[in-house]
């Protein structure tokens, strides 16, 4: 049993008064009945909410959370009481989550229902326990409360984001990857397999006429190619301390693994084999390409367990790695993070040798919070030293790109939030000259 303001409110009136009664003797007698009133109250507002049990509550959600999106939660409350009821809602999430305004104040009818909704968006992939649900509930004399226990806790495994690719999923299906800010790329590939001959558009490549067709036409007639496919993709992914730098509150490493989740996805639409392989100190985790059905699930169930033990990446492993497991030369995107151009000298050798025996693209993520500190205007010293030592940082950045290109390897400098769209358009692009 609880205690509501109002019952506190009553008792100083009948405090004060019957106080005041000792100077005015009529006050007395009234705070005295006051005071049976205020007793009787309570006993008829216990009676209406324990007379029986009369509140149940269900929470709904997803078996497996999203990570990096915003998961839904509902609670459906039901109430046999025959009059309206007041109810404060406390659900016990996960304390990882470190909320306490997970509150929610209702008012059930008599004998109604009420869903209250919210959402989660967890940060870190792993186990989530919720406890249980705590309904407080009020009668309209609003003197007591009676709190409810409700619904059994439940554990919830946060995979990497599968509502990002179930978006993606759909908008492939509509031919909307536009509005994602996929590119369409419309140029055909030349090192692909003719498909189909057709008369000549304006824009069409004037590499791509086929001349007898032209001849027996009496007009332009274009050779038309469709695109290489089952190809091998695979998505290499850097696990070393330096993927632990957080961006609103998801490591580099949980932004390259979402990535990586989405491109493999569109990969297997395109009738490429996608795969994944992991290093850190050593290598790790060796998936091998395929298209199969399914070969998702198994991606997700890969990368939901993959971790860190904050070693430093060790780029000879991985090149030993994929030697031994790769005879066929393949697309690799490499997610990974070079803060200097220093540590990209330590392990260009390693790096060439990779794309010598294949495509490779090296995917580095550029810091958003620095690039937005270098737009704003300095306004100290201090301030001048600090963009200073930011601009240095940005422009080592771009020369790692510039080196990177040097050597025949292909580099993406993107923000964490932008990764997935533009390592899809890239690999778009390089699909067409594959």
């Amino acid at each position: 049993m609880f205690i509501n303001r109002r019952f506190y409110l009553l008792m100083m009136v009948v405090i004060l008064t019957i106080g005041l009664g000792f100077a005015v003797p009529l006050l007395f007698s009234v705070g005295r009945w006051l005071l049976l009133a205020m007793v009787l109250l309570v006993a008829a507002d216990a009676v209406l909410l324990w007379g029986r049990k009369a509140m149940t509550a269900e929470r709904t959600m997803n078996e497996r959370f999203s990570n990096g999106d915003d998961n839904p939660v509902s609670i459906r409350l039901e109430s046999s009481y025959g009059f309206a009821v007041d109810v404060e809602v406390i659900d016990e999430i996960p304390f990882v989550f470190q909320r306490r305004d997970v509150c929610f104040r209702a008012v059930l009818p008599k004998q109604g229902s009420r869903i209250i909704r919210y959402q989660l968006r967890p940060v870190h992939r792993g186990v989530y326990g919720f406890g249980r649900v705590r309904v407080f509930v009020s009668s309209p004399l609003h003197l007591l409360q009676r709190r409810y226990t409700l619904c059994e806790p439940k554990d919830v495994k946060v995979y990497p984001s599968y509502l990002m690719l179930r978006q993606y999923e759909l908008l492939a299906h509509s031919q909307n990857l536009t509005e994602q800010g996929i590119k369409r790329i419309r140029r055909p590939g030349h090192n692909t397999d003719f498909e189909q001959i057709k008369d000549y558009v304006v824009g069409d490549d004037f590499r791509t006429i086929n001349w007898r067709a032209t001849a027996r036409r009496h007009q332009l007639m274009t050779n038309v190619y469709q695109e290489e496919r089952s190809q091998q993709v695979y998505n290499v992914i850097d696990k070393g301390r330096m993927m632990q730098q957080a961006h609103r509150g998801m490591t580099l490493l949980d932004y390259a693994i979402n990535a990586s989740l989405v491109l493999s996805y569109v990969a297997i639409h395109k009738e490429d084999r996608a795969g994944l392989a992991t290093f850190d100190a050593d290598f790790r985790t060796f998936v091998p390409a395929s298209r199969h059905t399914g070969c998702m699930q198994m991606l997700q169930e890969t990368l939901y367990a993959e971790q860190t033990d904050f070693s430093e990446s060790d780029f000879s492993s991985l090149l030993v790695g994929l030697n031994r497991h790769l005879s066929r030369r393949s697309l690799l995107i490499l997610y990974t993070s070079f803060p200097t151009l220093a540590s990209l000298r330590r392990q260009m050798a390693f790096l060439v040798q990779l794309a010598r025996r294949h495509r490779l693209l090296i995917v580095f993520f550029e810091d958003a919070e620095q690039r937005d500190y270098i737009a704003t205007p300095a306004v100290s010293m201090e301030d001048y030293y600090q963009h200073v030592v930011a601009e240095k940082f940005s422009y080592e950045q771009r020369l790692i790109v510039q080196l990177l290109r040097q050597h025949g390897i292909q580099a993406l400098l993107t923000t964490p939030d932008a990764l997935s769209v533009d390592v899809i358009n890239r690999y778009l692009e390089m699909k067409q000259v594959y």
